[in-house]
């Protein structure tokens, strides 16, 4: 969730260093660092939900689910992002300790002030990891999670689960009913 843009130009290595005693997240795009915006309920309740799903389903196989407080880092865009759920499966990841480069599944929660950054600029920015298979949004207004999947010709698919699916992420064979992720949501209340 970006908002607040820093006006000044700082290197990775600057915003890296200063990101670490921050006690405001920030994303860094291109020089730029913008401040994130803090989350409501619906949007923490869904992120926990799959990452808890996540993290059991990939117990034991040397991949590893990140919710929130971890950065990835897109090199040819120079940027970093905090993504809301972020799996790696790439050993590499393992000696990086304050970002990963390798992901192969990165997961949005939707909101209103974030929803378009999202959906374009951020994602092209996500297209550039050559390691990442799926990109996933979820709406926190209704069940309904859009799962943007790489084909063999490198084109991203949509593949869009609502009520009553179950929901297949391919990236790492995970499967799980969509009730399960909007479990303890609750509709229709202010955000």
């Amino acid at each position: 969730m970006i908002a607040n843009p820093n006006t000044n130009n700082i290197p990775p290595e600057e915003y890296l260093a200063v990101e670490e005693l921050s006690p405001i997240k920030h994303e860094y795009m291109n020089g730029q660092v913008y401040a994130m915006a803090d989350a409501n309920d619906a949007h923490v309740t869904i992120v926990g939900n799959l990452s808890v799903l996540l993290r059991n389903y990939v117990r034991g196989s040397g991949c590893r689910v990140y919710m929130s407080d971890m950065k990835a880092q897109i090199e040819t865009a120079n940027t970093f992002y905090y993504p809301d759920v972020m799996v790696t499966c790439d050993a590499r990841d393992k000696a990086l300790v304050n970002h990963k480069k390798y992901a192969c599944l990165i997961v949005e929660v939707l909101s209103d002030s974030t929803e378009a950054f999202d959906r374009g600029d951020k994602f092209a920015n996500y297209q550039q990891l050559p390691t990442l298979q799926e990109y996933v949004l979820i709406n926190q207004k209704q069940q309904r999670l859009e799962c943007f999947r790489r084909n063999a010709d490198g084109l991203w698919v949509l593949h869009t689960y609502t009520q009553g699916s179950e929901i297949n992420l391919a990236s790492i064979d995970f499967r799980t009913s969509i009730d399960n992720l909007y479990e303890d949501v609750t509709f229709g209340i202010e955000n």
